[in-house]
């Protein structure tokens, strides 16, 4: 049932790295943690020059649809400290964070929520760092 998504060998090293540092020190959601190195385990690792310019990736900004209601939102991936919701801009481990990385244009996403299932399909990606040249990002 498991679609296969695709990460960075960088984003991968940092992603990892910011999960061995919370699981150390007890900081974060565990279980977020948790989701997101499943999610890390199972993506297919590709260099960032090879990376496909529609994958969701760290810092893609997305256009997302929700299927039942029409509503479109736009999101920034971005790393934990760099969160804020008055920008759009969402945490990697909040789970509709961890639910579109590694994502491409055309899926549809389940996100689980408190009422049941989301489902988003990503309409568009807006920007991804890799495609633009920024693959320090």
């Amino acid at each position: 049932m498991s679609r296969q998504i695709f990460i960075t060998e960088k984003d991968k090293q940092r992603l990892q790295k910011f999960i061995n540092e919370a699981k150390e020190f007890g900081e974060g959601n565990q279980e977020s943690l948790k989701e997101l190195e499943q999610e890390l385990n199972r993506a297919q690792v590709v260099p960032s020059l090879k990376i496909p310019h529609d994958i969701i990736t760290m810092n893609s900004k997305v256009l997302l649809k929700d299927l039942d209601s029409g509503e479109e939102m736009i999101y920034t991936l971005v790393y934990p400290a760099d969160a804020d919701l008055m920008e759009n801009k969402i945490s990697v481990l909040a789970p509709v964070g961890t639910a579109i990385l590694g994502f491409r244009k055309g899926d549809i996403v389940d996100w689980k929520v408190p009422g049941g299932l989301v489902r988003l399909k990503v309409e568009k990606i807006l920007y991804q760092p890799e495609a633009a040249g920024d693959y320090d990002l």
